[in-house]
Formats: C-alpha cells, sequence, structure tokens
C-alpha cells in the first residue's frame, strides 16, 4: 500500500510533507526519531520543520498510520501496525523487530482494572527486550 492510499484510507489529507515523511517511514524500518527524518528529509524539501515532522508524527500514531515508541529516553516511530516486540541494543542503540505470534502478542487479553468489575480496554501493548545486538557482540 502507498503512503497516498494509507493517509486516504485513514482519512488523513495526503499533503507533500505528509507524504514525503510516511514514504520515508515505511521505506526505512529503522524506528526513527523525529530528528532523523528531519535531518533525512530537510536537504529535499527546504519548507520542512522539526514541528511540522512532530505533529505530522503524532497525527499518524493518533490516527493508526504509525506508533511512537518511547525508547532510550527518546521518542522513536514506527510504521510497522502489525504487532510486534522490539530488541534494543545496549551498545549502539538501534532497534529491530521481533515477530511474535499475535496471539502470543497480548498476555493480558482481558485485564480488569482497579475496580476489579470492568475489564481494561487495551489498544496497544508494547514489548521491548534490551541486550546486545549481533554486530556488537562480535566487537
Amino acid at each position: 500500500m502507498t503512503a497516498i492510499d494509507l493517509l486516504t484510507q485513514q482519512g488523513i489529507k495526503p499533503s507533500l510533507q505528509r507524504i514525503a515523511i510516511l514514504d520515508w517511514l515505511m521505506e526505512h524500518p529503522i524506528h526513527p526519531t523525529v530528528e532523523e527524518i528531519y535531518a533525512a528529509l530537510a536537504p529535499s524539501i527546504p519548507t520542512l520543520s522539526k514541528t511540522t515532522v512532530y505533529n505530522t508524527l503524532k497525527l499518524f500514531a493518533k490516527e493508526g498510520v504509525a506508533r511512537s515508541l518511547n525508547l532510550d529516553e527518546k521518542l522513536h516511530f514506527d510504521a510497522n501496525m502489525m504487532p510486534h516486540a522490539h530488541f534494543i541494543c545496549e551498545c549502539c542503540g538501534k532497534v529491530q523487530d521481533i515477530m511474535i505470534l499475535p496471539e502470543d502478542f497480548y498476555i493480558f487479553p482481558r485485564a480488569k482494572g482497579e475496580s476489579g468489575k470492568d475489564y481494561l480496554n487495551i489498544k496497544q501493548v508494547e514489548i521491548n527486550y534490551f541486550g546486545t545486538c549481533d554486530l556488537c557482540k562480535h566487537q
């Protein structure tokens, strides 16, 4: 699915900047920060600002086009909306997707709230693994 198709499907007006940001995010599954996306796109879009990138990514997260991940005290973004976990290398900081079975992803799919009466409405689960990646392990 193209960025334009995805934006239109989610009811988001596909502006030049939104398309460029989503295209880049979809083509670079490296879980980038706002600063990384801005640095990659600013040379080709001189009118782009960090604020625009941040606000666009915030909109994408709200509308289910991308997800925001609070990793290593920085906000990262991911266009992969399928259930998956993340591995964060404690040496180089690289974030990698770890595919797991969807039925294994939701550990407590019917967790009760504090009242003990109502079930919580779980919309997103984040599972993060920390360790050393293959490249760092062999250095």
